[in-house]
């Protein structure tokens, strides 16, 4: 049996729980992920590589039932009974687990592990019937970029039809700027850094030696280390190119908390 190519999308989701708290800085953001849910067919299972989750070996949550982990702090009470009661995927699970391990990717199990909100709060977004099963793959603790486009060329492999996979990070993520007084100097950065992702994940005039080589060497784009001190907000979009390996077929520009960010769609 042909399986068609996965639909992958890169999503930058904001900052904690105020997506669904209506908080006017994240408009846009949740506007434009409804907008894309309206674009696709709806999933028959969801894979998310999640920001914030890294471990030493890839690991895949392969739990019926999985929690949900409110992995952030001082956010008001009903930021911690926000519920998203969709299922786990232990079969999809050992498929994704025998890929990256037929890819050379050392990959493990865990069934004790939950959701994380780099799941739960754009899935809510998009999905907020939670009827679709999803997993979370982790991301490896080193960050290396080639070992992440190599973790998404593995799942690209994964027989299932109508798959979609998440990249659930942001494209800008410097924590001190969001909350630091907006300066020409620092939305030139900020938009400086945009264009080249965009122009990176986007432009059809350049081959994907030149695509993977720009994402494998993003340290030097400009003003990256501005935009991502630390590099595990990006990475879940190095998974996502490393599935479609080629240009996206749509990008989306918006404003998160006053900062200029973007999702990409394969």
């Amino acid at each position: 049996m042909e399986y068609k190519k996965h639909r992958v999308l890169f999503l930058s989701h904001g900052g904690g729980p105020l997506p669904l708290l209506g908080d006017e800085g994240h408009r846009e953001m949740v506007e434009n992920l409804q907008l894309i849910e309206s674009k696709i067919r709806k999933p028959s299972a969801i894979i998310v590589i999640s920001a914030h989750w890294e471990e030493t070996t890839a690991t895949v949550t392969s739990g019926a039932s999985p929690s949900l982990i409110y992995d952030y702090y001082g956010f008001p009470e009903e930021s911690y009974d926000i519920e998203y009661p969709c299922a786990g995927e232990p079969l999809l699970a050992g498929q994704v687990q025998q890929s990256l391990n037929s890819a050379g990717i050392e990959t493990r199990l865990d069934e004790r592990r939950g959701f994380d909100h780099g799941l739960f709060v754009p899935l809510k977004i998009m999905y907020p019937e939670s009827e679709i099963a999803c997993i979370q793959l982790s991301l490896l603790r080193g960050l290396d970029p080639a070992e992440h486009i190599n973790i998404g060329k593995a799942l690209a492999g994964v027989m299932h039809e109508e798959l979609l996979v998440i990249g659930s990070g942001f494209s800008f993520h410097n924590m001190k700027a969001f909350f630091a007084a907006e300066t020409a100097e620092s939305k030139t950065m900020n938009e400086s850094f945009e264009r080249w992702l965009i122009d990176t994940c986007s432009s059809t005039d350049i081959d994907e030696d030149e695509r993977t080589r720009r994402l494998e060497n993003w340290q030097h784009a400009p003003f990256a280390r501005y935009c991502h001190p630390r590099e595990e907000h990006l990475l879940p979009l190095h998974v996502c190119y490393g599935v479609a390996q080629t240009a996206c077929s749509e990008y989306f520009e918006m404003t998160i908390l006053n900062k200029k960010a973007s999702n990409y769609l394969w």
